[in-house]
């Protein structure tokens, strides 16, 4: 075995590579390559890209001797958002602060008692379904707060919010401690190398533990600034607005010693947070200014997509003249629309605008058509002609992060036997051609946080297409769940009931026996499945019709006690004397997923 490992040749490659370029690293023929992912039920040319744990399946089908290696990506070319660099000429700036935590921990009631507003009642089950975004005034000086969701299917939205932060406030309520989103946030702030203050929130509430909270803190490296570390932890109550001036007078705190500064006089660019459609006014995206000043009138490029600002608003729905650094503002004008994450930049001209959203929109669509081949969709593929049951959906979201994150979470419900099979997406209230597409596909259709209008109920109703609405999104997932369960094979649960051993046989017939003897185990019922056995051979599987007790039919048996038997048989058995009967049941139980 020494000797085979020491002969062993390894090869790096990176995170994707295409095909033509693996066969070259192996030294074989491309068209060998080809071959052998075809098949494993995948059409791919020599330009396609594998990911790498694809090219490890497939080099180990090859039995070619050799061992591959993923090269790690310098920290440059890591996909993190970067923040602008700030010039000798830039200005002081308000910070951008992410509240995150887990789910119910008290993070939107808070941001409501310090902007005295009460958003949590607007949010289905009490739980943050966007990134929403404002700015609170604190005696002379702003501070832009980012609300992420809580709830484990937003992840994506999550991890967005923290890049773009300079603080991260993460709330924990005192009484409940330390939880899984929790540990995540803390993952994503130090992923993004930003400040974290933790809010310990519900001081007010019987089991209060801030102490414990602390000690639950050092266990995910935050050390508090009493116990030697640099983690400030403060006491909080959304309820009772307790310990909410000296959080904001801590963040301001922070902010100076940050020195938190950007460029006003160059082209704005910054993020889209959100972006929906709205009746009467088209695309409209939530921007978030990072440097320079953005105005209406002007030409904004954001990913495939451009607009002419024609409205600015800040995030109440108030005209503004100009967003500035760290200031979130709603535009309009998008011809369609961007997608949660973009970066934007000010362009000088339509025609610069245009190209550059043009060039960007063309690299997405050749990625897209390309056909990038991941190790999921390689077992997909694999298993499609065997045993896995697909689930063909439709979803519409109110917002791209939205739709992102319900997208995500419904593909890691997949399995070996059945997958979540998107048919298609979008943003904006479920429309008669995603009902077209539905009827034609078999699809589910299921809405995230938007309407069916009247014509496409009619047309749902006439074509009987399901069209399933939620607002909440774990309800929506658990719907998802139920129907995948539905496509898993039933288990089959088979449970012993007796045995019983054979006295006497009075009739044989090519279908038929009756018989006699004792019940030595467990209860004998009537009707049931059995198998017959003489010795440690299985002579026969049968059907028992009928048991007697004396010259009485019984419904059942019990250990100890003699009785007769009639027996089903496909073909004719001689049962003989000494014969063991053991009888069970066989049922098909659903399995969950």
């Amino acid at each position: 075995m020494m000797a085979e490992t020491e002969q062993t040749t390894t090869i790096e490659i990176e995170d994707m590579i295409t095909v033509g370029t693996l066969a070259e690293r192996l030294s074989i023929p491309v068209s060998r390559l080809i071959g052998e992912l075809m098949k494993n039920g995948v059409m791919a040319t020599v330009n396609e890209r594998i990911d790498f744990d694809t090219a490890q399946i497939i080099v180990g089908e090859l039995d070619l001797g050799l061992q591959l290696t993923k090269r790690q990506a310098a920290e440059s070319d890591a996909p993190v958002h970067r923040k602008p660099e700030a010039s000798a000429k830039a200005q002081s700036r308000p910070p951008v602060v992410a509240v995150m935590g887990h789910v119910d921990h008290g993070k939107t009631s808070l941001l409501d008692a310090i902007r005295g507003a009460d958003v949590v009642k607007d949010e289905a089950g009490g739980i943050t379904q966007h990134i929403s975004a404002y700015q609170v005034q604190h005696g002379d000086r702003s501070i832009t707060f980012l609300d992420t969701p809580g709830h484990e299917a937003f992840a994506a939205i999550r991890e967005h919010g923290a890049m773009l932060t300079d603080i991260v406030i993460i709330v924990i309520a005192a009484d409940d401690g330390v939880k899984p989103q929790t540990v995540e946030a803390i993952r994503f702030a130090k992923k993004a190398g930003v400040k974290i203050v933790v809010a310990a929130n519900k001081m007010d509430k019987d089991g209060a533990d801030i102490n414990r909270l602390k000690q639950q803190l050092t266990e995910h490296e935050l050390l508090t600034e009493e116990w030697g570390g640099d983690t400030i932890v403060l006491p909080v109550s959304a309820k009772t607005k307790a310990g909410i001036p000296e959080l904001l007078d801590m963040i301001l705190l922070v902010t100076d010693v940050e020195e938190l500064k950007a460029d006003y006089d160059v082209p704005a660019r910054g993020l889209i947070i959100e972006a929906h459609l709205e009746q009467g006014r088209g695309p409209v995206a939530t921007a978030l200014v990072e440097a320079g000043s953005l105005k209406a009138g002007q030409f904004v490029v954001a990913g495939g997509t451009y607009a002419k600002v024609r409205n600015l608003e800040s995030t109440d729905g108030r005209p503004i003249k100009q967003a500035t650094p760290s200031t979130p503002a709603i535009v309009t004008g998008f011809k369609v629309l961007p997608e949660f994450g973009d970066e934007f930049t000010v362009a000088a001209n339509e025609k610069e605008a245009r190209q550059l959203a043009g060039g960007v929109a063309t690299d997405r669509q050749a990625g897209s058509s390309r056909g990038d081949i991941g190790s999921g969709e390689l077992i997909r593929l694999i298993n499609r002609d065997n045993k896995l049951s697909e689930l063909n959906i439709i979803v519409k979201a109110d917002v791209q992060g939205s739709l992102t994150s319900v997208i995500d979470s419904l593909k890691a419900l997949d399995t070996e036997e059945v997958s979540v099979r998107l048919v298609g997406s979008g943003v904006g209230a479920v429309s008669e051609n995603d009902l077209h597409l539905a009827h034609s596909s078999g699809a589910i259709v299921y809405g995230f946080n938007v309407s069916l209008p009247t014509s496409a109920r009619q047309q749902a109703s006439r074509d009987k297409i399901s069209v399933r609405l939620y607002k909440v999104i774990y309800e929506l997932i658990d719907d998802v769940k139920e129907e995948l369960t539905k496509l898993l094979s039933p288990e089959i649960v088979e449970t012993e009931l007796g045995r019983l051993v054979v006295k006497g046989i009075f009739k044989t017939t090519k279908t038929e026996i009756i018989c006699g003897g004792e019940v030595t185990k467990g209860k004998l019922t009537a009707p049931a499945l059995a198998r017959v056995s003489r010795g440690d051979e299985q002579l026969m599987e049968v059907e028992v019709t009928g048991l007697k007790r004396g010259p009485a039919d019984v419904k059942e048996v019990f250990e100890g006690e003699m009785c007769g038997m009639s027996l089903k048989t496909a073909k004719r058995l001689e049962l003989q004397e000494g014969d063991r009967i053991e009888l069970f049941t066989r049922e098909a139980v659903q399995r969950q997923l």
